[in-house]
């Protein structure tokens, strides 16, 4: 089961971005694949399949990797398998400072404006579980379900106070919307290096899953793995949250399968979550701008329509 998973998502990760070269609006048959790939496409070909989609679907495998390492971070972090990205607040904040730079637009990009409400809500939620230099799991958990509860209600002023042309685009990013997204080659940076230190994390990570207490007892230097934790966390998810807005289920579901096939040491658990996210959300974004095309559904709604079946199953599956 165990190598059949990791065969599968080997195998999956390439074969979902090929899909989501040749599948959209424009249909292109598959005898012309080859030619394309090889470089002896149309002009028109190259402009579709390698300006527009690559990038699309290399963002989107990016943003999901994010998502999903920082979900198996935080779950092991604050011991809570219902912990995901956003569990600190991250996206509310985020959110807020977007929309206020849409609705206020003062020269400062919405990009810069969820940088800032990102950075903001995460130093108030650490500031407050921060305790004698370490980080108090109930604190963190708590704070962040007050941060999130706090920014949303900003969020739902905003959005009352936007005019009927602003309200279109606030909501398709609050939803969670690839279709302006290009790959960045910043995001899959963090990615990486996110992933090498979670890796180096790893057995920490194991260990804290017996509590602080115990971990300390075995050598582990708890304090040191779980600010680094929670800083590839923050950043992973930040970035994310930059590229495509706020998109849930990827970060809370994908670690809880990657456990059912068996894989629940965290020096596996972690890269494997990455690259199940990654296949989760470009086939999200595939289906979204193919099933109705040329119309685009906000990957978003679809994600949750997917996700919340799946958690229902995951629930029933632990009774």
């Amino acid at each position: 089961m165990k190598r059949l998973a990791i065969a599968g998502l080997l195998i999956g990760a390439p074969a979902c971005l090929m899909l989501a070269l040749f599948s959209g609006s424009v249909a292109i048959s598959p005898d012309r694949w080859w030619p394309i790939l090889s470089g002896h496409g149309s002009p028109l070909e190259n402009e579709i399949v390698w300006t527009l989609r690559a990038s699309r679907a290399l963002a989107a495998f990016t943003v999901g990797g994010l998502l999903a390492l920082s979900g198996g971070l935080m779950q092991a972090l604050l011991r809570n398998p219902l912990a995901d990205p956003y569990l600190l607040g991250l996206s509310g904040g985020a959110a807020v400072g977007s929309l206020a730079c849409m609705l206020w637009p003062l020269g400062t990009p919405p990009a810069v404006g969820a940088t800032i409400g990102a950075a903001l809500s995460a130093t108030v939620v650490v500031s407050i579980a921060h305790r004698r230099l370490a980080l108090d799991p109930y604190r963190l958990l708590l704070a962040g379900v007050a941060m999130a509860s706090g920014t949303a209600a900003v969020v739902s002023l905003l959005l009352a106070l936007a005019a009927p042309g602003q309200l279109r685009g606030m909501l398709f990013w609050l939803m969670g919307d690839l279709s302006a997204s290009v790959a960045s080659p910043l995001a899959a940076l963090v990615l990486v290096a996110a992933g090498v230190v979670s890796v180096f994390l790893a057995r920490g990570l194991d260990a804290l899953a017996l509590g602080p207490l115990k971990a300390a007892s075995l050598g582990i230097a708890v304090q040191r793995t779980q600010w680094l934790a929670l800083a590839c966390a923050v950043i992973a998810t930040a970035c994310a949250v930059l590229i495509a807005g706020t998109l849930g289920f990827v970060g809370l579901v994908v670690p809880h399968l990657v456990r059912l096939s068996g894989h629940h040491l965290h020096r596996q658990l972690l890269p494997l979550s990455i690259l199940a996210g990654g296949i989760l959300l470009t086939l999200a974004d595939t289906a979204a701008r193919s099933m109705l095309a040329p119309a685009e559904l906000p990957v978003g709604a679809l994600l949750a329509l997917l996700g919340v079946p799946v958690l229902l199953a995951l629930v029933l599956r632990l009774r």
